[in-house]
Formats: C-alpha cells, sequence, structure tokens
C-alpha cells in the first residue's frame, strides 16, 4: 500500500476517563498555562487517529485531543454496554480533565457532533464554540415502533455480533475505497491502519462488536430540539454537498429547519463531499473550521 504521509505527527496516551482507559491522540504543541486543547470527536464506528487528514489540513499549528470514544477505536470496552448518555457522560469527565478552567472549544463529526451539540445545550456555560460536521440528528420515531425494536433487541442479545476480519490491511483498504469511493488509496491505507489490528496472521476491526446491536430506546428528536434550543455558545454547522443524510432526514433536514431548531448556527457546505468530509475533502473542511475556531 501507498504510505500517507503525515504532517502533523501524533502523540498517543490512555486517559482514566469514568473508570475506563481511554485511547487519546494528541497534535501540536503542548497548551500553554491556562489554555485547552481543541476537541475532535469522532463519529459512530470510527476512530479519533482519523482526523489526521483534517489536522494536516490546518494552516495553524494549535492545540489539538481526540479520544476514541469508549468501545471504539483502542478505547477499553465497558462490561455492561453502551448507552448513548454515557458519551455525554465521558465529554463532560474530559473536559473536567482537559478544560477545566474554561469553556472547551469542541469539534465534533457525526455521532461525536450529535454528542457535542446536546452536551452544548445541558451545559452552555462549558462550551465556547463549536463546530458539528453532520452531528444533526437522526429520522424521527413513533411510539408504535417500540415493540418491534424491543423485540429486535432481546434476539440480538442472545449472540455476540461477530468481528469483522480481512486477510490484510490492503483487502481492508480495499473495502473502505469500495465504500467510500471518493477516498484516494493513501487515505484508505492510512484509515485501515486506524480501523484494525493484526492478530493471528489477519487483521479485525477494532472496537467492540456490540456497537452493531440495534439500540432498544427509540431516539426522540424532540429531545434533541429541546437541548440544541439551550445552546449559547456559537456553533457552524459543516454539510456534505453529496451526502445523503440530510434526505434522510425529510422536512427536519432542510437548513431553514435546522436554523429553527439550533441558535446561533451558520451552515456551510463543503462541494464534492460526502459524510464522511474531513476525510474526503480536509482541504476544504479544514478553512471552514479554522476561521470558525478563530474568531472564537
Amino acid at each position: 500500500m501507498t504510505a500517507y504521509r503525515v504532517l502533523r505527527e501524533p502523540r498517543h496516551e490512555i486517559l482514566r476517563i469514568r473508570g475506563l482507559k481511554i485511547h487519546a491522540t494528541r497534535w501540536g504543541p503542548e497548551p500553554a498555562a491556562g489554555e485547552a486543547p481543541v476537541f475532535l470527536l469522532h463519529g459512530w464506528l470510527d476512530a479519533g487517529g482519523t482526523f489526521q487528514f483534517l489536522v494536516d489540513a490546518f494552516a495553524r499549528d494549535r492545540p489539538l485531543l481526540a479520544i476514541d470514544w469508549r468501545g471504539f477505536g483502542r478505547s477499553e470496552w465497558p462490561q455492561d454496554g453502551y448507552w448513548f448518555g454515557d458519551y455525554l457522560g465521558d465529554l463532560d469527565a474530559l473536559l473536567d480533565l482537559e478544560s477545566a478552567d474554561q469553556p472547551a472549544r469542541l469539534v465534533g463529526h457525526s455521532m461525536g457532533g450529535n454528542v457535542a451539540s446536546l452536551y452544548a445545550g445541558v451545559r452552555p456555560e462549558r462550551v465556547r464554540c463549536l463546530v458539528n460536521l453532520e452531528g444533526f440528528g437522526m429520522p424521527r420515531t413513533q411510539p408504535s415502533q417500540a415493540p418491534a425494536r424491543l423485540r429486535q433487541w432481546l434476539g440480538e442479545l442472545k449472540a455476540l455480533p461477530a468481528l469483522r476480519e480481512y486477510e490484510s490491511f490492503e483487502q481492508l483498504a480495499f473495502v473502505i475505497r469500495q465504500r467510500y469511493p471518493r477516498i484516494g488509496a493513501e487515505r484508505a491505507a492510512f484509515i485501515a491502519t486506524v480501523w484494525g489490528r493484526a492478530e493471528q496472521g489477519r487483521v479485525h476491526l477494532l472496537g467492540d462488536p456490540r456497537h452493531r446491536r440495534v439500540n432498544p430506546v427509540l431516539y426522540k428528536r424532540e429531545d434533541a430540539e429541546a437541548c440544541w434550543g439551550a445552546i449559547e455558545a456559537p456553533q457552524r454547522l459543516i454539510l456534505g454537498a453529496e451526502s445523503d443524510l440530510l434526505a434522510r432526514l425529510g422536512a427536519d433536514g432542510s437548513p431553514e429547519a435546522l436554523r429553527a431548531v439550533m441558535p446561533n448556527v451558520d451552515i456551510a457546505t463543503v462541494p464534492g463531499a460526502g459524510h464522511l468530509m474531513h476525510i474526503e475533502k480536509p482541504e476544504l473542511v479544514a478553512p471552514l473550521v479554522e476561521a470558525f475556531l478563530q474568531a472564537h
């Protein structure tokens, strides 16, 4: 595989967050006294290391910190499963550890953007500004969906989802490119090393396979919108022009609808990018993120 050339070297460490060993990646200089890093929050089935492309595209060096959420990447797996509120608890504990004396600047992608935006409404005093890369919630659900969802969850509890494995990192990189054709060969090869681990002659996907179980709790968009309405920090929502996520939300996915429920928001769109915009088009996403961070 052709190797991606890293421009800003990452540093790896383990943080103790709410009793779990959480893998963290840092870039840039160490924060000065009284300064906190910018926090980079990854999406579902991803890991903090894939922010490398965005970090390399920034014009300026600054302290940056990405964690692998619990059960993702190289972070520890909790024994009692996963509940979405735990991610807010982990973010709260992370800020206590790394930004206790000042509001934080958050950059979140997908699930990470959802966690960040909910947190910004629940603890508005803790967030200085927020850049949200397509973390705008999920389609509305109806109570009538609950019995089938719970039935499916009970069935899935009876068997542990299989760990996905591949013959090599090259095969994993090939699969990544097949699924995300806008990602070039060098970046796909790099992502394979972030998402996978070599073990006994095979490459296994990192992360707890239990993440693939259906969530027994229906998503309540009304609850999310109530949290978004309490956000006080300035926020920038960045969309991929080729992403299909807005279409899945129907009327809730229009820019007008998003502005109505997300106060203090400005919306930018990245041409030629899908949902993984920070990987596909980091050279276009970086200026949008960096200008917002510098302004706030």
